[in-house]
């Protein structure tokens, strides 16, 4: 599972902002609950712990911030997705 202090210091959201994001510990989608991040600036939420089509992907994060997850949290994350 995806450590949500990772996401306690500054990182660039999608909307070029280097923003503190907003962890919320536990929201519901039709498959299950997850952990999310939210852009205090453009409000985009993202799925920290899977890919889920009703939340932004943490991908789009790690392409601005290459060192938020490995490579192997990376294959986690994408191997535990929802179906679109």
């Amino acid at each position: 599972m995806i450590n949500p202090e990772k996401f306690q210091n500054k990182l660039k959201c999608t909307c070029d902002e280097n923003v503190l994001f907003e962890i919320i510990d536990d929201i519901e989608c039709d498959w299950g609950n997850h952990i999310v991040i939210q852009c205090p600036k453009c409000e985009e939420i993202f799925s920290v712990d899977c890919e889920c089509p009703a939340f932004q992907n943490i991908l789009k994060l790690v392409e601005r911030n290459n060192s938020l997850y490995s490579d192997l949290e990376k294959l986690e994350y994408l191997k535990n997705s929802h179906p679109k």
